[in-house]
């Protein structure tokens, strides 16, 4: 089926088949997969971005990372619709998890304390103190 091939009309809406995608999966990522899983109502992340050609948009991305559908929000110009995971892509991504996963031991960082006097001896802009 050709991109933007009109699949239904109903009402004032049209629903089209936008065009087919990729949806990539990375070993460093998992923990981001199994968190989208495990919420309940697992989804697809589809990015569609503004377009030169016959149609207003191409798809630029299609992700189950939630962290990178929500960074694709950012450009402002991008329409990002979080959709229904379908059951065959659930199980591809499950399967990924189970191979590819590593627990990582959260480390909390120690801050550094504060130091009172670093502000009583920085010099003012005009070199002055």
């Amino acid at each position: 089926m050709k991109p933007w091939t009109v699949l239904r009309e109903q009402d004032e809406a049209t629903l089209y088949y936008a065009g087919s995608a990729t949806v990539d999966l990375y070993r460093s990522e998992t923990q981001l997969y199994r968190d989208n899983i495990a919420s309940g109502t697992p989804s697809i992340w589809i990015v569609l971005s503004p377009s030169e050609g016959t149609w207003p948009y191409d798809i630029s991305a299609v992700t189950a990372d939630p962290a990178e559908g929500e960074a694709h929000t950012e450009a402002g110009a991008n329409l990002v619709e979080a959709v229904a995971m379908p059951e065959m892509l659930r199980d591809v991504i499950e399967n990924f998890i189970a191979e590819h996963h590593v627990e990582r031991e959260f480390v909390k960082r120690e801050r550094r304390r504060a130091d009172p006097e670093a502000l009583a001896r920085r010099q003012h802009e005009g070199g002055r103190e």
